[in-house]
């Protein structure tokens, strides 16, 4: 079964007729990146951030489309935004960068999960105190 970035990557070439030399050359990324991606059963680790822009311009689909679907396909949940406030409006803006960093403490360690929650405290107990 295709991971989610295969099948993204896919079934844009299907509609599009385009082949992954199109995508690369389109998005400025090395055909050999957008066939690895769009064959590898796997992702093992998330492409770089260049890559995934590359890759949404060769494929004109939004950046936040191409981010979840390697994110999913590294095994990364990557939260939605927020549910809305009594407002109606969402209590925060979507962020890919916190919605990644939030799935990715998931994947850590217990005991490094402590550290990156000690990291937090003392990063905001920093930025309180220059306020």
């Amino acid at each position: 079964m295709a991971n989610a970035l295969q099948q993204l990557i896919r079934e844009r070439l299907d509609r599009k007729g385009w082949s992954y030399g199109d995508v690369a050359r389109r998005g400025g990324v090395p055909r050999s990146t957008v066939h690895h991606l769009a064959t590898a059963d796997r992702v093992v680790r998330m492409p770089q951030p260049a890559t995934l822009e590359g890759l949404s311009k060769g494929l004109e689909l939004p950046l936040d489309t191409v981010r979840r679907a390697a994110a999913e396909a590294c095994g990364i949940h990557v939260y939605g935004p927020s549910a809305p406030g009594a407002d109606g409006e969402a209590s925060r803006p979507a962020d890919p960068e916190v919605d990644l960093l939030i799935a990715s403490v998931q994947k850590l360690s217990a005991d490094d999960r402590r550290h990156v929650a000690a990291l937090v405290e003392s990063l905001l107990d920093r930025a309180s105190r220059q306020d």
